[in-house]
């Protein structure tokens, strides 16, 4: 069995949890504040949720994603507000770029999915500009922030545990101050960025859920009994008002910091 978590369809991964990452984006530029004209580089841009933000909201100079998946690239390249934006096919630990390439760098929503993620930040340093900005955000997986947290918590005890990425604990606010710290980044801040969505009904919810991939894949191999199981577990557990509207909240971790001189 594949134990790799891969998005490489951009419109489910756009319900599943581009919406999420839009929620939380905004709240980090709230935090950021950044200036304008800047030159931008999203590291693990996936289907262009936070690169629209970034296009939408920041009036940079160029904004430059870059993704493992070319179905999430091209997902991205078909965004209106995205428009304008250079799309590339690349690794986060081994970046195709220059020195002083960028303004700020930002790797939203990635860093548990690198490998190395002291290589992620050291590679994001190493194309920014002195005095420039390197940050992220990452929901808190290991304190429970990640949206879907309470239903990967019944898949576990169903025994059909929802697959993780590779670096869980690089999103512990205190791991990724050292991260930061780690690859020579000055003025480290960090802080947590909590976010409510909603979802109509429990159909919309479930619909959403299953075409996650790391929901769809550990229950590929899954009885339909236990998904039923799930199913029904899930839906006396989620908060659903008299409308049958379900909203809850997730949380993020976020850092911020700058390259030296």
């Amino acid at each position: 069995m594949n134990t790799q978590i891969r998005f490489d369809d951009g419109g489910a991964y756009e319900r599943y949890m581009g919406k999420w990452s839009q929620l939380v984006g905004d709240g980090f530029i709230d935090w950021l504040a950044p200036a304008s004209n800047l030159r931008w580089l999203d590291v693990g841009c996936g289907n262009g949720a936070f690169t629209e933000s970034l296009m939408q909201r920041c009036a940079p100079r160029l904004v430059h994603g870059v993704d493992p998946s070319e179905g999430q690239l091209n997902y991205a390249r078909t965004r209106l507000s995205a428009r304008g934006a250079q799309f590339t096919k690349a690794d986060a630990m081994g970046l195709p770029f220059e020195g002083n390439s960028f303004d700020a760098a930002v790797m939203p929503l990635v860093i548990f999915f690198v490998p190395e993620p002291a290589r992620g930040v050291a590679e994001m340093a190493r194309v920014v500009s002195p005095g420039g900005t390197v940050s992220a955000y990452a929901w808190d997986l290991a304190g429970g922030g990640f949206p879907y947290e309470s239903l990967h918590a019944e898949m576990r005890e169903l025994g059909t545990p929802a697959l993780m990425p590779p670096s869980p604990d690089a999103s512990r606010l205190e791991n990724l101050k050292a991260l930061w710290n780690g690859a020579g980044l000055i003025r480290v801040e960090t802080r947590e960025i909590t976010v409510h969505r909603s979802f109509v009904d429990f159909e919309d919810y479930w619909a959403t859920v299953r075409g996650g991939p790391s929901v769809g894949q550990g229950l590929a191999a899954t009885t339909p009994e236990k998904i039923a199981l799930l199913q029904a577990r899930m839906r006396a557990h989620l908060p659903a008002d008299a409308t049958g509207r379900i909203t809850y909240s997730a949380r993020a971790n976020a850092v911020k910091g700058r390259v030296p001189g």
